[in-house]
């Protein structure tokens, strides 16, 4: 069973809700996923940061932090995407990596990685420099028109959170 197929099993009993065998799963597959993170080859650790999420690893989030700051595009991109997928239910986690995230929103030369790091933006808590970030970026001629849309709609959602309260 290769890392990819290990991860869409550990996602499929995290869905059914089998922690027994989830956590059976992670332990048979801990070092192999550290192993991945820190691979020569992007693809593989691409793969790695997406598997910490479908195993639902939250133990690996400093893994994450890893390939957050990784030099290749996909592997900040499948970072985003498994950091994105852990904090809709824990926002404690996008606030940990807030500055990061600004970051990456900011300044990724990367559009793609740009826009993942927005969008997880919107999971975390609705605080004024996130929401000023975005405004920002939404309302700059000289950013790509897709970063601007999506900084604009996730500004508008951290508004109305920040309301709701």
């Amino acid at each position: 069973m290769t890392l990819a197929e290990a991860a869409a099993e550990a996602d499929a009993l995290a869905q059914a809700g089998d922690e027994r065998a989830l956590a059976q799963l992670r332990s048979q597959w801990d070092e192999e996923i550290e192993a991945g993170a820190r691979d020569a080859d992007y693809r593989v650790r691409s793969q790695a940061y997406r598997a910490i999420a479908q195993f639902r690893f939250r133990q690996k989030l400093e893994l994450l932090r890893r390939g957050l700051e990784d030099e290749s595009p996909a592997a900040r991109g499948s970072s985003l995407i498994a950091l994105e997928g852990l904090s809709r239910t824990h926002p404690g986690d996008v606030n940990s990596f807030r500055p990061l995230l600004h970051g990456l929103a900011a300044r990724d030369p990367n559009v793609a990685v740009r826009r993942l790091a927005i969008v997880c933006l919107r999971n975390g808590t609705p605080q004024r420099d996130t929401i000023q970030l975005l405004d920002g970026i939404a309302d700059s001629d000289e950013e790509d028109a897709e970063v601007r849309k999506t900084a604009a709609s996730v500004s508008a959602l951290l508004l109305k959170k920040s309301r709701a309260k």
